[in-house]
Formats: structure tokens, C-alpha cells, sequence
């Protein structure tokens, strides 16, 4: 039986330079061994991110041979919700995680980016705006000592609710969650009564009245059984999100040089595996929405989202402030180019 290197236990863990340190003084006997990852998800284990971190891991373990086993860990099993894995895998607590990484907007605005409000909506768009920004992200994830694998997509964001939404009139003092600074600013504008919520949280405050409405995807409300609380899915096309694969750079550096490379060779195949995917998957929420009793709704009418796009722009400005506007203006020059491709 096969021995494993273990970068996962909270409890017993040391710091992931350590980890490597040891592993390099043991010598090639060590690296032979099969290496165990444990890789965290807030998010369900059908939702989109869940699937795409199995088949991320299914293809890892093909690639090495066995050599490297992920864990996937779903729902927040492990104790993390998507804010706490920065630190986690920064600290070596896991090796690695899938996150929805508009959370990390605290630690550089970037990852706010692929987030703005209606400018990435459809799968092509939101590719490009991810594919564009890779050095950008690289970066930030650099700089708590991590890097990026590999990104997973969502559906595009909507609006869930008990009723029909469809003026800002039907927004006033609206309780709906958002998941990150741009929903908020952008509810908040419109006259909603917005509340940043992790996703854990939700069906909770659902169940309790705390909120009446959710920013999120088809996919999500899907996966987590919105339909027992809510019946109305509106197509709005605030954003289409994804979650990224970070990882602890001093764990991949760790590996050998061949582990390394089939290491990136499994991010970049379940990455395209993953956005050759999301189209149909789009197009088979509209069924699984009317087969769980949801309405949805795609003819909002023009100045409702006029408004909405209006309120929008105040985040999008916020944004470029805080990047700057010269470093905003190459950024979504670069993402102009790349969709034009």
C-alpha cells in the first residue's frame, strides 16, 4: 500500500514551507509516494463548481498516474467558507481550494473584475475576461504566496424571488442577498435592501425570512433547492461568474519538475473541458427551473434594465478607481482584443 503526503489536517498542520522543506531533505523516495490533497468548495457537490472540481481532480489523477489524489471536499465540509481559504491555503492548511473568488476583493480589487456588473454576460465574453486578466490574477494570487490553476464557470447571475421583479419600483427595500461588493453597491443603488451573505448562509436566512430574494445563478438556486422558497428566476444577466483553482505555490514548487508540468497540463484540460460544457448546461437550467415550479423570467422590460445597468456603472466606476484608471483601461483594452479573437 502506497503512503501518502497529507496537506490537509487543520489540526496537526505545519506551515506549508516546512512541508516542502521535509519533503525535499527525504529525497526522491518521498516524491514517489502518492501525494493527498484535500481542495474545499463552499458550494454543493452537483452545483457547477462541485462537478468541475471532480472532474479537475479526475483528470489530475490520470494525468500523474495516481501520484496526486484530491480529496473535494463540498458544502463547506471542512469548516471554510470562500472568504477563509486565502488564509487557508496562504497558511498550508489545505494545499489547495475552488472558490468563488469575488471574496478576495479585500485582498486586491482584481478579483472584482470578472464580477463587474453586465460586462461579461455570455460563456464567450466571460472566457475572454478571465483568459485576459490570467496575468493580473497571477499576481494577486502571488502575493499570499499562492497561484492560479485554473478557472470554472457559472452560469450568468439573475435574480431569484417570491414575485415577479420587473421595475425599480419592485426593488424598493427588496431583502436580497448578494455575494460580493459589486451586487451590493449595484442593489443597493437601484433602492434594494442588500446584504452580502456567504453562501452557506443562505438557504437559512431563506428559511427564516431574513432575506426574500438571491443574486445568483440559475445553476445555484437550482442546486441548492431555491424552489422550496422561491418561484421566480429572473434572466437579468447581471454578471456570469466562476470559481477558481488556487493552489499554495510553495506546495507546486515542492513537486518535481514532471509533477509540476502534469500539474498544469490537468488545469488546462479540465478548464477547456469545463467551458465547452457551460452552454448546454445553461440551456438545461431553463428546463430544471420549470420541472421544480419556477417561472422564469426573460422579457423584463427595457428601462428596468436600463436601471439596473444604471446602478451597475456605479460599481464598475468604483472598481476602475481603485485600481487605477490608467492600470483599468489596459486591462479591459486587453479584454476587447481578446474577445475580438
Amino acid at each position: 500500500m502506497s503512503k501518502q503526503i497529507k496537506y490537509s489536517n487543520p489540526l496537526l498542520l505545519t506551515a506549508a514551507s516546512a512541508v516542502v522543506a521535509a519533503t525535499l531533505l527525504a529525497g526522491p523516495a518521498v516524491l514517489a509516494q502518492e501525494i493527498a490533497w484535500d481542495m474545499p468548495n463552499e458550494y454543493g457537490e452537483t452545483s457547477v463548481s462541485g462537478e468541475a472540481d471532480k472532474i479537475f481532480a479526475e483528470i489530475l489523477k490520470k494525468k500523474t498516474g495516481g501520484k496526486i489524489v484530491i480529496t473535494n471536499h463540498f458544502g463547506g465540509s471542512l469548516g471554510y467558507k470562500s472568504k477563509g481559504h486565502w488564509a487557508a491555503v496562504e497558511d498550508g492548511a489545505v494545499p489547495i481550494a475552488s472558490t468563488y473568488t469575488g471574496v478576495f476583493a479585500g485582498f486586491d480589487p482584481i478579483f472584482l473584475l470578472n464580477n463587474l456588473p453586465f460586462m461579461a454576460t455570455n460563456p464567450k465574453a466571460a472566457r475572454a475576461l478571465l483568459d485576459a486578466a490570467k496575468p493580473w490574477y497571477q499576481e494577486a494570487f502571488a502575493k499570499g504566496g499562492q497561484m492560479l490553476l485554473l478557472t470554472e464557470p457559472w452560469t450568468p447571475v439573475g435574480i431569484w424571488a417570491k414575485r415577479k421583479v420587473a421595475s425599480s419600483a419592485d426593488m424598493k427595500n427588496l431583502k436580497i442577498r448578494t455575494y460580493d461588493k459589486n451586487g451590493t453597491i449595484t442593489l443597493k443603488e437601484i433602492g434594494a435592501a442588500a446584504i452580502q451573505m456567504s453562501w452557506a448562509d443562505v438557504v437559512p436566512a431563506l428559511s427564516t425570512g431574513t432575506i426574500e430574494a438571491v443574486l445568483t445563478s440559475a445553476e445555484g438556486g437550482l442546486s441548492a433547492k431555491f424552489y422550496e422558497y422561491l418561484n421566480h428566476f429572473h434572466y437579468v444577466n447581471f454578471t456570469m461568474g466562476s470559481n477558481m483553482v488556487h493552489m499554495n505555490k510553495a506546495v507546486f514548487d515542492g513537486l518535481s519538475k514532471d509533477l509540476q508540468a502534469k500539474v498544469l497540463e490537468a488545469a488546462k484540460e479540465a478548464e477547456d473541458v469545463l467551458w465547452s460544457r457551460i452552454g448546454a448546461r445553461i440551456e438545461n437550467n431553463v428546463k430544471r427551473l420549470k420541472d421544480n415550479g419556477v417561472t422564469p423570467v426573460n422579457d423584463l422590460p427595457g428601462p428596468f434594465m436600463a436601471d439596473l445597468q444604471k446602478a451597475g456603472d456605479v460599481a464598475v466606476a468604483e472598481w476602475r478607481a481603485k485600481v487605477g484608471e490608467a492600470e483599468a483601461d489596459k486591462i479591459i483594452a486587453t479584454y476587447k482584443a481578446k474577445l475580438a479573437q
